[in-house]
């Protein structure tokens, strides 16, 4: 299997181990920690998957406990909390070593009519005019640091800058605390609903907390912070497919005692609010203690 999005489906596909338990494969990768994307698009499949199937995810609020070790299974443990005429409520435990590493709430609603209203999405350049993110660290460095290829080979989403990347300190300076990418997956993801809603998940984890970061430092490059996602939540307004173009619309309202505050719009390509997500990162200067 080497197409990275067929390999992104097959991360996302739990296997069931008893009424309510799921256990997710965590890849074994040259990383620290496992990618808290991964964690919370697996959780959320546990919890889709003691469902009818008949309600999509509306939204998730989550917790990152402590950082799970790659290459070591997960389990996951749902709580059916309740099951409503319109909404159902599930509530999930991510286990590793008998360790609770995250726990996430996801709420899911029997689709019916209301309000329509949403403000508008931002003009931007469509991700055709852009180059891929590989592309642009070429253009900077000359070639991709070996690392930094390996990961572009397995990387399950094409991404591309809005505004190109800024590598000096003086294209830092004045710089507002934003960010916006276009992404898509790298290759088809199915007709399954939910493995489009966990697969953007997961997509959403990878790159909200840049937006703290923008101000300060280069987004490629060396970090002068050590970085941990704190909590993170979703509202999912319309359905979409992972696998074609959204717009991820990024920006830092706070950063302060050592935390970043983060929000993001998800939009298609037609304007289209799709989802909203919010995160809160911990920053902290590398060399430090605590």
């Amino acid at each position: 299997m080497t197409n990275p999005a067929e390999r992104l489906v097959d991360l996302l596909d739990l296997e069931q181990i008893e009424v309510n338990i799921f256990r997710g494969r965590s890849p074994d990768e040259s990383l620290q920690r496992v990618f808290g994307g991964q964690v919370a698009g697996q959780a959320l499949v546990a919890a889709g998957r003691t469902t009818d199937g008949q309600r999509p995810v509306h939204s998730l609020h989550a917790y990152f406990l402590r950082p799970g070790r790659p290459g070591v299974p997960i389990v996951y443990q749902v709580e059916r909390v309740r099951d409503g005429r319109s909404f159902t409520t599930r509530r999930v435990v991510a286990v590793q070593q008998g360790r609770t590493i995250f726990n996430l709430t996801a709420s899911f609603h029997q689709p019916e009519a209301g309000i329509e209203q949403q403000l508008p999405m931002p003009e931007v350049p469509g991700p055709e005019e852009l180059p891929t993110l590989p592309d642009e660290i070429r253009q900077h460095l000359g070639e991709l640091p070996e690392a930094l290829e390996r990961m572009a080979r397995r990387q399950p989403f094409d991404i591309r800058y809005v505004e190109r990347l800024r590598w000096s300190e003086k294209e830092l300076r004045g710089a507002e605390p934003r960010s916006a990418v276009w992404m898509r997956a790298v290759g088809p993801l199915g007709d399954d609903p939910l493995v489009h809603t966990c697969a953007l998940t997961y997509a959403s984890d990878m790159m909200l907390l840049d937006a703290v970061r923008v101000p300060v430092e280069p987004l490629w490059g060396s970090r002068g912070f050590d970085i941990a996602s704190l909590d993170h939540a979703m509202w999912f307004h319309r359905p979409f497919r992972a696998d074609e173009w959204f717009l991820y619309q990024q920006e830092s309202p706070i950063a302060t005692g050592a935390r970043g505050l983060a929000r993001g719009q998800i939009y298609d390509r037609e304007g289209r609010l799709l989802v909203s997500v919010m995160q809160e990162g911990l920053f902290r200067r590398l060399g430090l203690d605590g």
